[in-house]
């Protein structure tokens, strides 16, 4: 008898529980990765790093979670290098920081003609004496 193998799922289909930490074994059973690629993943992305206990657990937060659930996106379903995708991570950061613009609208010469006539009514109002 053969059994199919289960499809892994999709980083976006995951849900993290409501905790204030998670050991490393809990966030490689959500994440479905093994424990050593977690570990390996904090030597190079420097965005992922756990807190560690006064024993010496890692103890990973929510936004690590999230992190690593990026990474493993990243890497695993959008095939990315590990460079490549801490290139996209701090490109990520960058963008977050920085305001994005907003798109200016088109004007037609009919809607500037219409604007200047509406600010030169509303000049005559504060400035009747010209």
């Amino acid at each position: 008898m053969r059994f199919k193998k289960r499809p892994a799922a999709k980083s976006s289909d995951i849900i993290i529980p409501e905790k204030l930490y998670f050991r490393i074994g809990e966030v490689a059973r959500l994440c479905r990765l093994p424990a050593y690629v977690l570990r390996f993943w904090e030597t190079e992305f420097p965005q992922l790093r756990p807190v560690k206990s006064n024993t010496g657990q890692r103890m990973y937060r929510r936004r690590d979670v999230e992190s690593v659930l990026r990474i493993k996106k990243l890497l695993y379903e959008d095939g990315f290098t590990i460079a490549g995708a801490r290139s996209q991570l701090r490109d990520e950061i960058k963008g977050d920081k920085k305001q994005t613009a907003l798109p200016f609208p088109g004007r037609s010469p009919a809607d500037l003609t219409h604007i200047r006539q509406g600010l030169r009514e509303i000049l005559n109002i504060l400035v009747p004496h010209r």
